[in-house]
């Protein structure tokens, strides 16, 4: 074992601040990575301050960030894919059975045995695991992803996260050239949505109750902004849509999109409204409309989102902070004060 430095939280009160944390030594096929940059991710906010404690209790001293770039310091003597000097990704999980019929179909994301990169069990070392707001990272070959050396780090760290949520389900429903997109919501999600959807060549909407989001939203790539509160701009768009991309975490009526689809067309949620939806029948029945629902992606498809990323020269939209103000990002985005994704560069750890 060795000591790495990070920042955690002691309580669900309590702010986050500068800790020391105990990492695993390599195995034969373990990757050890010097983090560079850290997405903060809005699960990082809800698992710190324990609000999703009927699913998720979280365990404390917590260290979140499942959003990581960095470079290779050390590989086991069985790795194959890595080697010293690698820029190299971890996202939301570390570690699966690789048994189970998840996992040999590529969606280790559904994994029963599934260990998430903070707050789950560690299968290596007492407690739970600590995840990217540190120095650095031990992690199982398997779940380190290749990172594209042409793009901005800042910016690809949010990829790990909020670019496989939503290229995931994109792909899934078959988004390509010709189809009709709508994205709800312009946010850390919403927003790589929007980028997504428009590189895969769609026409792409983006519903949004904030009128000064339009030319943001044209500058990422959309052909048409609805504001949702206003009734005959989306009754223009009834029966049209091949696919719409909820994004919004907010209690909202998602009736009002489901009557947006054309004939077998399909909303997925990748946002987590606390309070569950009213979905009427008729909102799905008369149209042969479907209601999914989508979170990451296997290893395999988030490295192919990454390759896409830096062919199409995609990254997240960030602000770069130092760990140092980590506490003010957190309220700030409870305000939703953020174009789109806080990112944590972490050469700022050093000074602590």
């Amino acid at each position: 074992m060795y000591k790495a430095k990070a920042y955690s939280a002691a309580s669900a009160t309590a702010p986050l601040a500068s800790d020391i944390i105990t990492r695993r030594d390599l195995s034969e096929h373990d990757v050890q990575i010097e983090i560079l940059f850290c997405g903060i991710c809005h699960s990082d906010l809800h698992s710190v301050r324990n609000e999703w404690s009927n699913m998720m209790p979280t365990v404390y001293p917590i260290v979140a960030g499942h959003e990581m770039v960095g470079r290779v310091t050390q590989v086991g003597s069985g790795v194959t894919k890595y080697k010293k000097g690698d820029l190299a990704g971890v996202g939301c999980m570390v570690e699966s059975d690789g048994t189970c019929l998840y996992c040999k179909d590529g969606f280790e994301q559904f994994c029963p045995n599934l260990t998430l990169t903070y707050n789950s069990p560690d299968k290596y070392l007492e407690g739970v695991t600590y995840g990217g707001y540190s120095d650095s990272i031990v992690v199982n070959e398997r779940f380190v992803l290749r990172v594209p050396s042409n793009l901005e780090l800042a910016g690809v760290a949010p990829l790990l996260c909020a670019g496989i949520t939503t290229y995931s389900p994109l792909r899934h429903w078959g988004v390509t050239k010709g189809k009709k997109v709508g994205v709800v919501g312009l946010g850390g999600l919403g927003h790589m949505g929007v980028k997504f959807a428009h590189a895969f060549g769609a026409q792409v909407v983006v519903f949004t109750t904030s009128p000064d989001k339009t030319e943001d939203a044209l500058r990422l790539g959309v052909d048409e902004v609805v504001i949702s509160r206003h009734a005959e701009e989306m009754q223009k768009h009834a029966g049209s849509f091949d696919f719409i991309l909820d994004t919004v975490s907010a209690n909202h009526d998602i009736n009002a999109y489901l009557n947006l689809l054309r004939l077998d067309g399909n909303i997925t949620l990748v946002g987590a409204p606390s309070n569950p939806l009213q979905v009427s029948a008729f909102s799905l029945i008369m149209g042969r409309h479907s209601l999914s629902g989508s979170n990451i992606g296997g290893i395999a498809e988030t490295q192919e989102m990454l390759d896409f990323c830096g062919e199409n020269n995609i990254t997240a939209d960030v602000e770069v902070i130092p760990i140092q103000k980590v506490n003010e990002a957190y309220k700030r985005l409870l305000k939703s004060d953020v174009k789109y994704r806080f990112c944590i560069d972490m050469a700022s750890l050093k000074s602590e």
